[in-house]
């Protein structure tokens, strides 16, 4: 689903038959302005999709934006200003103050997170654990907040996580199976298989054929043990229950990405409102 195609059927689902709030009592010559105004500190994100917001509902709507995507923000800034149809910016406003909120707030915990990790070469990613079909602009967030997206979905990476091994019959069958799939579909996929402890990370390399080896719920300790025996050979990425206050040492095992579900999962949204000039 593309930005384009998520606003119109957000729009349809939010005025179906009608804004009759609007309708009912503001003039339909009424031309207003209004301001979206931050009421938290962090990180705006959402910015270009808003404008495509105001676009759709009423492409005559004018928009003075006055902090961008990635912008640092705090309490009392204006973002922007819109001006025109009164009725078109009440059909807008909801959207867009949805959208922007949920931008800004990954994108703000994005960006703490990318700071507890700088100095090292980690990279930060986000995962697949996002709200349905608001994938794209969530990740677009991760973007904007300085981190990096993962496999956008199951069809841009082979990933075997742990019930892909047991049900394929162990770690051998499932690479094997997986590099002879993509080789008789004429694909080009990368394979990133998970392990759960360092015999599992030992038969991966015995095996090989893959492009990356997931270290999921190991100690930072162990990740230091398993990346000995990796060797530099394959990508490596830390995964699993990694939070605020664990990050930095998984960072300092030299480790090439951590990812982390919670950038999109469990945010709280910027605090932003649509207050009438």
């Amino acid at each position: 689903m593309t930005t384009t195609q998520f606003i119109a059927e957000a729009l349809r689902e939010d005025v179906g038959t009608g804004d009759h709030s609007s309708l009912a009592c503001v003039p339909n010559n009424s031309i207003n302005k209004a301001k979206l105004l931050v009421k938290d500190n962090g990180i705006l994100a959402g910015v270009n999709v808003a404008l495509e917001v105001f676009k759709q509902v009423d492409d005559q709507l004018h928009v003075e934006v006055l902090i961008h995507d990635g912008d640092t923000v705090k309490y009392g800034d204006i973002a922007l200003y819109v001006s025109g149809s009164a009725q078109s910016i009440l059909k807008a406003e909801r959207l867009v103050l949805n959208i922007m909120q949920r931008m800004s707030g990954i994108a703000t915990r994005t960006q703490h997170f990318v700071q507890l990790v700088k100095g090292t070469n980690c990279k930060l990613l986000d995962t697949r654990k996002t709200t349905p079909n608001m994938r794209l602009l969530e990740k677009q967030a991760v973007l904007i907040g300085g981190g990096h997206n993962h496999r956008f979905g199951l069809y841009d990476m082979i990933m075997l996580k742990d019930n892909h091994v047991d049900y394929a019959g162990g770690i051998a069958i499932a690479i094997n199976k997986a590099n002879a799939y993509i080789a008789n579909n004429n694909l080009k996929l990368d394979i990133e298989i998970e392990t759960r402890n360092l015999n599992e990370v030992q038969q991966v390399l015995a095996v090989g054929n893959v492009q990356r080896i997931m270290l999921d719920n190991f100690t930072p300790a162990q990740i230091t043990e398993a990346l000995a025996l990796i060797n530099k050979r394959y990508q490596t990425e830390a995964s699993g229950g990694i939070t605020e206050e664990t990050i930095a040492a998984y960072a300092a095992t030299g480790v090439d990405y951590i990812s982390v579900g919670a950038l999109t999962h469990s945010i709280k949204s910027l605090d932003l409102s649509l207050k009438a000039v």
